[in-house]
């Protein structure tokens, strides 16, 4: 990942029964964390997801990487800051770490495409221009 602005997207705990036979974080659980994440985010963005309703709009994850970097056992505090690296005209690129709280180790990040959805026609729609806008004033890249 590369280096600038993040945002806090959120802090959780690694609950006992999130983790597998070996007392870790198992995988399906990294990515339910990374996806709260993704909400702080976009509501740093602008996006209201009570008008987004009214206005028949979503979002639909195409793609998601993670890399997982080192473990999490349970009752480990973990906090999560993302950031935007991209934005299409319908899509946004998104990058977020996820760190061990007690020592502020790097133990996963997830690299993930959004596509802003038209509920309605069932078919991809322009990023709204006041979430690119603000995503351009947070992290300094156009569209």
């Amino acid at each position: 990942m590369t280096d600038f602005p993040a945002v806090d997207c959120g802090f959780t705990v690694v609950h006992p029964w999130l983790c597998d036979a070996m007392g870790h974080l198992t995988t399906r659980h990294y990515l339910g964390m990374f996806d709260d994440a993704s909400y702080h985010l976009f509501a740093t963005l602008g996006y209201d997801p009570a008008i987004g309703a009214a206005e028949h709009q979503g979002w639909a994850d195409v793609r998601q990487e993670i890399e997982y970097r080192s473990e999490l056992a349970a009752g480990a505090l973990v906090r999560i800051d993302g950031r935007v690296t991209a934005i299409g005209r319908s899509s946004i690129t998104t990058e977020y770490r996820m760190f061990a709280r007690a020592d502020d180790r790097l133990c996963a990040t997830l690299v993930g495409r959004t596509v802003c959805f038209d509920l309605a026609a069932r078919r991809s729609r322009p990023l709204p221009a006041a979430f690119v806008a603000r995503a351009t004033e947070l992290f300094g890249i156009a569209a």
